[in-house]
């Protein structure tokens, strides 16, 4: 993996010299990771002309949450434990014979700004960008195989609960049991907050755990999602509890389901992000539930749980092949519930069975 991770830095430099900066500072910490490997909390990046060094508050350990930082990359663990790795990086470019580095203007305070640019008043500060997010918009396929146990991970959670006794159950207690089983499973832990939705609060997207509990002929919508090795994955089913499901809740289900396949199905190389966003978006809003529809279809996924490509009516771009996406559109009916259905998917092409669905645990609309 190191030989990975040099070349990822390297089209990172590569980028940056052909808009006149010799030095970046990453300071993102999803960017940090991506490029290093892995990085204790709080670490920076700096690629320069005196080489690539990771600036750290701590000395790496072996806390899996942190990743492996590469062995090429140098390891500078800051004397102060109170200590800024950036300020200390806009120094040591300077030492370095910088005349200019790229920071992450979109990731660190005016503070932070302003006490590096008096360390180095010599150094000219220029706006690095979403680069680093633009390069990790398509993945490898050792990063797909992480999401892939991810999600394997997460379906294992999901099936055992639904093996249990869900009625009398609050939403918390729900939630809480869902992430224990995805760290009893292997993750390292939730990829993001789990939402378990009962009655009234199902179909609402992150919906906050609360203290209602489950009752016979509720809507059930669950989201969770597991983080292994820093790559996160997503899923949303919605279940009807105890009893055989409503007309009303059969009709909704089936509405729901349609709007999802087609954005599934929308999603092949070159397609544009607005078009997915439409596909599933125009059946909802074809039967009335344009109104109260998230502001977005989908959104990629890896080491943060929200990333690029954003699946919405205004994104510009298109899709490129092994780019890893959620599917998730939802109604919600204000005072009686909703239904959400969320997958993550790799795009792949046509000629290789189309897009890769990684959650498998069934959409059917089920009595628990």
């Amino acid at each position: 993996m190191s030989d990975v991770y040099a070349v990822r830095r390297g089209q990172l430099r590569d980028r940056c010299a052909a808009v006149g900066s010799a030095a970046a500072l990453v300071s993102r910490p999803a960017n940090v990771r991506y490029l290093a490997g892995g990085a204790p909390s709080g670490a920076v990046l700096l690629l320069g002309p005196g080489g690539d060094v990771l600036l750290s508050p701590r000395a790496p350990g072996g806390d899996p949450a942190d990743g492996r930082t590469d062995d090429q990359l140098r390891v500078s663990v800051l004397p102060a434990a109170d200590g800024d790795p950036a300020v200390a990086a806009a120094g040591l470019a300077t030492s370095s014979g910088a005349e200019s580095l790229a920071v992450e203007e979109h990731h660190l305070t005016v503070s932070r700004h302003r006490a590096m640019g008096s360390v180095a008043p010599r150094l000219r500060l220029a706006d690095l960008g979403a680069t680093v997010e633009q390069l990790r918009v398509v993945k490898d396929e050792e990063e797909i195989a992480c999401l892939r146990i991810a999600a394997e991970i997460t379906d294992q959670a999901l099936g055992e609960l639904l093996e249990s006794i869900l009625v009398g159950r609050t939403e918390r207690h729900l939630a809480l049991e869902l992430e224990r089983r995805l760290v009893d499973h292997g993750a390292d832990g939730p990829a993001f907050a789990t939402s378990v939705a009962t009655g009234p609060n199902s179909g609402q997207g992150r919906h906050r755990p609360s203290d209602r509990r489950v009752e016979e002929g509720d809507f059930l919508s669950v989201c969770l999602g597991a983080n292994y090795r820093g790559y996160r994955c997503e899923i949303g089913r919605t279940f009807v509890i105890g009893t055989t499901p409503a007309d009303w809740q059969i009709e909704l289900y089936d509405l729901v389901f349609a709007a999802q396949r087609a954005g599934r199905e929308a999603l092949v190389p070159g397609a544009a992000y607005r078009d997915v966003d439409h596909a599933a978006r125009y059946l909802l809003d074809s039967a009335g539930h344009g109104g109260g529809l998230a502001p977005w279809t989908g959104h990629g996924v890896g080491l943060e749980i929200d990333e690029d490509p954003q699946l919405a009516p205004a994104a510009m771009g298109k899709l490129d092949a092994c780019v890893p996406v959620t599917v998730e559109p939802g109604v919600h009916l204000p005072g009686r519930g909703g239904v959400r259905i969320d997958d993550t998917l790799v795009v792949r092409p046509e000629a290789d069975g189309g897009p890769e669905l990684l959650t498998i645990t069934t959409k059917e609309l089920l009595a628990l």
